[in-house]
C-alpha cells in the first residue's frame, strides 16, 4: 500500500523551530523526487520545498528560503523539513507529497497533514 505519514507539527512560539518528518512505504521512495506543501485556512495549498531523488538538488518557496531546509534519508525511506525563525505567517497544515510511476500513470500520493502553528 503507498502512503506517506508526516510527523513533527505542534505548536511554537515565534522565532522557534520544528523538524516534521514524511515516512513513505508503498513505493521504490529513493527513485523520486518528494515535496512539502502547505496550505493556510482560506488559501490554496502551495508548494514549500522539494528535494530530488539523490538529494542533490533542492528547491525552496521564496517565503521560506534561508529558514526552512529540506532533506531526505532514503535509507530510512523519510524525507524532513527543518523549519527555524518560524513566524506566524508559516502556520498551516503540511503535507508530503511524491508523484509516481504506477504502470503508464503518474500518480500524486498525498500524507495525512500535520498542523504546524506559530503563536505567541
Amino acid at each position: 500500500q503507498v502512503q506517506l505519514v508526516e510527523s513533527g507539527g505542534g505548536l511554537v512560539q515565534p522565532g522557534g523551530s520544528l523538524r516534521l518528518s514524511c515516512a513513505a512505504s508503498g513505493f521504490t521512495f529513493s527513485s523520486y523526487t518528494m515535496s512539502w506543501y502547505r496550505q493556510a485556512p482560506g488559501k490554496e495549498r502551495e508548494l514549500v520545498a522539494a528535494i530530488t531523488s539523490t538529494g542533490g538538488s533542492t528547491n525552496y518557496a521564496d517565503s521560506v528560503k534561508g529558514r526552512f531546509t529540506i532533506s531526505r534519508d532514503n535509507a530510512k525511506k523519510t524525507v524532513y523539513l527543518q523549519m527555524n525563525s518560524l513566524k506566524p505567517e508559516d502556520t498551516a497544515v503540511y503535507y508530503c507529497n511524491a508523484e509516481i510511476r504506477v504502470g503508464a500513470a503518474n500518480i500524486d500520493v498525498w500524507g495525512q497533514g500535520t498542523q504546524v502553528t506559530v503563536s505567541s
